[in-house]
């Protein structure tokens, strides 16, 4: 194959892409294509998933951005109006450093540039251009505005500037058809600039579906993005129907005049090779008191916590706690045991409350002995081997529950410890599930209310249903499926749709601490609240081998909290819920 695609965009531009990753790939090798990239608007949401698909299905994976380049500085907040307000650029990562640039440059653009989009700028571009390819990206590019305008000289000026940024050879002018008057007068502007210029010449589709056959359903995707209905006049849409991954043939008939173009997509794609580490640790260091290293202040710990809590021991327990430190030092996380340690003991030192200890972390000797937990493993005859186990490497994960008011200052004390660089709380995609599709869909297709309600209705609320599974379980519903011509059409766009991500939200719980500035292994995005997120979700990040914690807040602790409070300020009654008599025979009485 001598064509492949560098400019597609996945579920993950999102409400504005509708390439289910699996689907796409899939989609590339059956077309014969052994090589495609991804870039989705301003993120890389779907970067590690793409690469993990991609490799699946042999594909080879280019992984890249379209950012939006602001035309004086990112930082700049004043309102440039219309199309002027940013540019498009599509960036592709040749090798690893080059991906580390990208990871970057994308951060950046979220959080010192974003101002309705992330926006990056050309002081980012200078700095963090080693080792990316640059494409002059659609109709919204610097070089194609100009253009569109007649402005041959400026457009002349832009790529010029581009091609010194990134260099000789990694700048490309982008030639792009789906069919519309302003691409045709900019293509012949470009082949003219090449020619002048000495810039080369690339052919990308603007990909933002799978299939032909797709085009529906993305377009009530583009409204359910914008708030307007199928109907509507003036409205954002894709025009002609050309927003799909073409096959080389397609792609070749289109550029007949510059099949140098097609070529110089495979020798990009060759070019591009880049390699994601996975399951390998990246846990930061635990500064210890003077005279320890992480190994011997862990043992000193745990021997402190031991001997107060099994003085009686003969020698047995001892023996379970060294095989469990054990097995805790070869498979890598000592210094994970002495950070959750050390914001526990924080928050016990603040009065703040914390769980006894949830799941598996409570089978173990060493988390009772270092106070991470309250319950004795020993008592209540738990396993260490379903906490941690040799044979089956993966990160350890202790929940650990807050008071739900207080939770924040223990965040804010780990920030303070290991800097606000360093730890980043972690994004989360809404999706579109199946009941709500069906009432999106239903919306913008402007059917009625009742009709789209009843439908959903239909649907059952078990955990993990689909469209699928619903018309399987509910005969009323398959019925109206095969009967009614109008559920038939609004089921089958939804199934489309179902499962996409939607928007993005802040995980709970999960907050990543990195042993360094976590950019450098996450691209990270902002939050509707203005918070900094990472850009890969939980399950990303543990594979990328990044110590995850959890902090969940937890009201019933705040409760509870808040009786003891009472009891000592109103009864003079001082309880401690750590050595409470479970058996007490009056308590028993009282629930009898």
């Amino acid at each position: 194959m001598a064509f492949t695609h560098l400019h597609v965009h996945t579920e993950y531009s999102l409400l504005d892409g509708s390439c289910k990753i699996r689907e796409l790939v899939a989609r590339a090798k059956e077309l014969g294509m052994d090589s495609m990239a991804v870039t989705d608007h301003g993120v890389m949401y779907g970067v590690i998933d793409f690469y993990k698909a991609a490799r699946e299905v042999g594909i080879k994976p280019i992984l890249g951005c379209e950012v939006y380049v602001a035309p004086g500085s990112r930082f700049d907040r004043e309102n440039v109006n219309g199309e002027d307000r940013y540019y498009h650029l599509v960036l592709l990562a040749e090798n690893d450093q080059g991906y580390q640039n990208l990871m970057k440059i994308v951060s950046k653009g979220f959080v010192d540039g974003f101002y309705y989009k992330p926006r990056v700028d050309y002081e980012l571009l200078e700095t963090y251009h080693e080792g990316i390819i640059a494409l002059s990206a659609c109709l919204a590019g610097e070089v194609q505005r100009y253009l569109s305008r007649g402005m041959y000289e400026e457009a002349g000026r832009a790529a010029l500037r581009y091609q010194d940024t990134f260099g000789k050879g990694n700048f490309f002018l982008e030639l792009q058809d789906h069919g519309l008057d302003a691409q045709k007068q900019v293509n012949q502007g470009l082949l003219r600039l090449s020619r002048d210029l000495g810039i080369d010449l690339v052919a990308t589709n603007d990909v933002h579906y799978t299939y032909a056959e797709d085009e529906k359903a993305h377009d009530i995707l583009l409204c359910i993005q914008t708030g307007k209905k199928v109907a509507d006049e003036n409205r954002m849409r894709y025009e002609g129907g050309q927003y799909y991954c073409k096959s080389e043939e397609e792609m070749r008939a289109l550029f007949p005049y510059a099949l140098e173009a097609i070529e110089n997509t495979h020798k990009i794609a060759q070019r591009c090779n880049v390699e994601i580490e996975f399951g390998v640790l990246k846990l930061p260091r635990f500064e210890v008191p003077e005279g320890f290293d992480s190994w011997t202040y862990l043992n000193h710990l745990c021997m402190q916590g031991f001997n107060r809590h099994y003085p009686e021991d003969d020698g047995t327990l001892r023996e379970r706690l060294d095989y469990e430190l054990d097995v805790i030092r070869t498979m890598g996380y000592v210094d994970y045991f002495l950070i959750v340690w050390d914001f526990i003991n924080y928050a016990r030192s603040k009065g703040i409350s914390v769980g006894p200890g949830r799941g598996s972390a409570a089978g173990s000797i060493v988390s009772y002995s270092l106070g991470i937990t309250n319950i004795d493993p020993i008592r209540y005859n738990l396993l260490f081997e379903r906490f941690l186990n040799p044979e089956r490497v993966s990160m350890p994960d202790i929940d650990v529950d807050f008071c739900y008011e207080r939770r924040q200052e223990v965040i804010d004390y780990v920030v303070e410890k290991y800097g606000k660089d360093q730890v980043v709380q972690i994004v989360t995609f809404g999706t579109l599930a199946a009941k709500g599709v069906v009432r999106d869909v239903g919306r913008v297709l402007d059917l009625p209310y009742a009709l789209c309600d009843s439908i959903a209705k239909m649907i059952p609320n078990d955990l993990g249903m689909t469209l699928d599974k619903a018309l399987v379980m509910n005969p009323d519903l398959k019925k109206a499926y095969n009967e009614d011509e109008t559920v038939h059409n609004l089921i089958d766009m939804s199934k489309r749709l179902e499962g996409l991500p939607r928007h993005t939200s802040m995980h709970a719980a999960g907050v990543v601490i990195g042993s360094r500035s976590i950019d450098e292994f996450v691209p990270l995005s902002r939050a509707a609240d203005g918070t900094i997120t990472t850009q890969f979700t939980m399950t990303t990040i543990e594979e990328l081998g990044l110590l995850k914690m959890d902090f969940l807040g937890l009201r019933t602790l705040t409760v509870i909290q808040n009786a003891v409070n009472m009891a000592q300020k109103n009864h003079h009654v001082s309880i401690d819920l750590d050595n409470i008599d479970y058996n007490d025979k009056k308590v028993l009485d009282s629930i009898g």
